[in-house]
């Protein structure tokens, strides 16, 4: 039986806390705080303490989905950004953007400004206040 932990961020908030997340024969199977990191000292949130839940659920989505009228179908990248791309055409106001607190602050400040001087929209959300 293999067994180490992989040191790396917390994907739930820009905060940045570190975790280790527990592998063991190859599959993360539990998260550790990681007591050496600067910002959080070995100090996690509920999201952080179940961060790891994720990564091997099989309800995941792995590939970009496509949706048909038999269902929706799996697609590369290149398609399905190509499809965004041609049909964000037809729409004026009623474009909205949803961010994350996932992403860094960086990440979420370049949206709003895409949505806001590119877009002309102040259709914008962000989930951290929920």
């Amino acid at each position: 039986m293999e067994f180490k932990i992989v040191n790396t961020i917390c994907p739930y908030c820009g905060v940045g806390c570190g975790v280790g997340l527990v592998v063991k024969n190859n599959k993360v199977v539990g998260v550790h705080p990681n007591k050496r990191h600067p910002i959080n000292e070995g100090k996690l949130c509920a999201k952080g303490n179940y961060c790891y839940q994720f990564i091997h659920s099989k309800d995941r989505l792995t590939k970009p989905l496509i949706k048909k009228e038999s269902g929706f179908v799996e697609t590369t990248w290149n398609k399905a950004l190509e499809l965004i791309a041609e049909n964000m055409k037809e729409y004026k106001e009623e474009i909205g953007f949803f961010s994350s607190a996932r992403c860094t602050n960086e990440d979420n400040y370049i949206l709003q400004k895409f949505a806001r001087v590119v877009l002309k929209t102040n259709n914008i959300d962000h989930c951290a206040r929920l």
